[in-house]
């Protein structure tokens, strides 16, 4: 039995849902994104946020949509969590967030909604509040609407090499093609053009009041090795400080050395540890 329950959280706990938003601002933006959008009312929301804690005081959230991410939780409130939700069919596409909770519920979940096609326990979380220390690149700006076309083939390419899967699979690729023209649309991605082809590419994909998140950094294959990398990430770097968030985040596997390098030169700091589970 449950010492200390775990329920769904409305619209009226909102602001104790923020409370704890605020206080993770890098590793729970995606969840903050969302409660920002579309609340915590059930027909709005693309999710549920689970609560643990007394009624008088929410302590850790667990997100669960199209994937799943704890917030601030203890240990406790991981076991809490578990027990809720080992005895639900699994309907998110993956695990993601802080390390130390996402491998807890994984150990408890995974007799029941395994196997995870990869585990990936260690992806540094970065961040920086500060322009590089570099020059960025002048010909990296926002994609135009009329250049989805271009921008697409780079982004499957990303996304296949990323997660090990085509987001053309389910459904010929049209909501993965509504995401990308939603970034384009939203001035939220970044590319270099050259000759009308896609030679960088990334987006800010999370953007709360706290931090714009970037994430589907890609370099075409013919043009990597030739030092694009860091400048194209500076140029992102400035325009998003300058124009979106006061601060700029992002997590990489850690077995990416050559992304690591480039995140450093643009002076991003660690502040914390991810790790995902893809199904």
């Amino acid at each position: 039995m449950l010492t200390v329950p775990v329920r769904q959280l409305g619209e009226a706990e909102r602001s104790a849902v923020e409370r704890i938003l605020d206080r993770d601002p890098f590793a729970a933006a995606q969840v903050a994104e969302r409660v920002a959008a579309r609340g915590l009312s059930w027909w709005r929301a693309d999710g549920r946020i689970l609560g643990y804690g007394s009624r008088r005081q929410v302590e850790a959230l667990c997100w669960l949509g199209g994937h799943l991410t704890p917030v601030l939780a203890s240990p406790p409130a991981i076991d809490a969590f578990a027990e809720q939700l080992g005895g639900e069919e699994r309907t998110c596409s993956s695990l993601v967030g802080r390390a130390d909770a996402v491998l807890g519920l994984w150990d408890r979940l995974s007799s029941s909604w395994g196997p995870a096609r990869d585990v990936r326990p260690n992806q540094p979380l970065l961040a920086t509040e500060t322009e590089a220390p570099i020059a960025p690149d002048p010909a990296v700006r926002l994609v135009r609407t009329g250049e989805v076309d271009l921008l697409f083939p780079a982004a499957v390419a990303m996304y296949s090499e990323e997660v090990g899967t085509s987001p053309l699979a389910d459904d010929g690729g049209r909501s993965y093609r509504r995401r990308v023209m939603e970034l384009v649309r939203g001035r939220r991605a970044y590319a270099r053009i050259v000759d009308g082809e896609v030679v960088f590419k990334a987006e800010l994909a999370v953007v709360t009041r706290r931090t714009a998140q970037v994430q589907g950094v890609w370099v075409a294959p013919a043009w990597r090795g030739r030092g694009i990398a860091a400048a194209a990430m500076a140029a992102v770097v400035r325009d998003a400080l300058a124009r979106v968030a006061p601060t700029v985040s992002l997590y990489v596997n850690d077995f990416n050395a050559p992304a690591r390098r480039v995140y450093a030169r643009c002076g991003f700091r660690p502040v914390g540890t991810f790790a995902t589970v893809l199904f």
